[in-house]
């Protein structure tokens, strides 16, 4: 779950970490009257969620508040990736002598939190890594034992920084690695990190994201930050369509059948059990599927949540087929997701036997589920047919 950038800062600053001054502006004068009160040149920033604004034109400089009223209007409209902005973001412009860029993220094959940092800041870290990898430093760290500064100065030194800037640096960078732990985030960056002309160190931009699990343990930040419960965002706002799901999740406390993301496909899928909703999604695309959702469910969720999610996957424009597919389960009975899953379909005005193109959950219950699929007529297989091989007769029925 991804932070506007204000969102970020607003985290940072909770922390202690050095932020120059600034206001989250909703009006042309809202512009001008933040300007004025900063006092001095401004920085003028769409607030998006994806990246790539300053190519887009979305941050512009002001050296008066009129030219901040006048930015704010031009960058309000832009597009960056597909995004409009939210709102606007007037900060002071800090005169920069040095930029440095730092983050950390999960390494999956290591599975341990990563550090990188770099003396190379405001470019993409992509472009320093293949061009000047001696620029760039990777420190994994435990997350069971303390977090200490010796890792952020090993981290930072190993790029070359030393003397007093190391020493700047280092509570900066350690600090960092405390929030992404206390907050259980996936992502926690600062791009550029500054080392100003008076030799002061200051967070210019930074990002976050949010392990979408662990929203429960953090509904006081997040409720502090102004994020809603029913907002899903991945590397954009959610559509409406992901809000819908949030909502048939929230409904009922039982199971899951949500975490809905929407993809412009064909095929609607239900599908889960951990990893393998992942894999399943894989698979659907191996076989040349184009899926029109990805969705999680487990925890064997109530019949009328099945349902709900059913007829809102089955509603979505351009769907014409549904596949509902997981691994072997024994947390939820598979009777209890046939039953939702058709009853979706009936109250759409749809054919189970048409409409589902395969039915692969194996586990609990597994015989009374099949009973009732066979009654609609559902193509419907057990566990010695491979997850990878059901997907792709989900596919096929598309083109049969």
């Amino acid at each position: 779950m991804r932070f506007y950038e204000y969102e970020s800062k607003a985290l940072f600053r909770r922390h202690g970490m050095p932020l120059g001054d600034g206001r989250v502006v909703g009006s042309a004068a809202e512009a001008r009257d933040a300007a004025k009160a900063i006092g001095g040149p401004v920085v003028v920033k769409s607030q998006v969620l994806s990246g790539g604004r300053m190519k887009a034109g979305a941050v512009l400089f002001a050296d008066t508040p009129d030219e901040a009223a006048a930015h704010y209007e031009t960058v309000l409209p832009i597009v960056v990736n597909g995004e409009t902005a939210r709102s606007v973001l007037v900060e002071a412009k800090s005169p920069v002598a040095h930029e440095y860029f730092v983050s950390v993220t999960w390494d999956g094959r290591r599975k341990l939190p990563v550090l990188l940092f770099s003396d190379m800041g405001g470019i993409d870290i992509e472009e320093v890594a293949e061009t000047h990898p001696e620029h760039l430093s990777r420190t994994h760290f435990s997350t069971i034992l303390p977090v200490t500064e010796r890792v952020a100065k090993e981290a930072i030194s190993a790029v070359g920084v030393s003397g007093g800037d190391l020493n700047r640096l280092v509570p900066i960078v350690h600090r960092l690695m405390q929030i992404f732990l206390e907050t259980d985030l996936t992502l926690a960056e600062i791009n550029p990190l500054a080392k100003l002309e008076d030799g002061r160190f200051i967070v210019l931009d930074g990002h976050v994201d949010l392990e979408a699990e662990a929203r429960g343990d953090h509904e006081a930040l997040l409720a502090e930050l102004g994020i809603g419960e029913d907002e899903t965002r991945q590397a954009r706002p959610p559509t409406e369509f992901e809000l819908a799901g949030a909502r048939v999740n929230a409904a009922d406390h039982r199971g899951v059948a949500g975490n809905v993301v929407e993809f412009d496909g064909n095929l609607g899928l239900i599908i889960g059990a951990g990893g393998g909703s992942l894999t399943l999604f894989d698979a659907v695309r191996k076989h040349g599927g184009k899926p029109a959702n990805y969705c999680e469910i487990g925890g064997n969720p109530s019949v009328s949540k099945v349902q709900n999610l059913t007829k809102l996957i089955l509603a979505k424009p351009g769907v014409s087929r549904i596949a509902v597919m997981m691994n072997v389960v024994s947390n939820t009975r598979v009777d209890i997701v046939a039953r939702g899953v058709i009853k979706g379909c009936l109250e759409s005005g749809k054919d189970p036997g048409e409409v589902i193109s395969i039915f692969r959950i194996p586990g609990s219950w597994e015989d009374e589920g099949f009973k009732i699929l066979a009654k609609y007529g559902v193509d419907y297989c057990d566990r010695s047919v491979s997850m990878y091989e059901a997907a792709g007769r989900a596919v096929a029925k598309l083109h049969g």
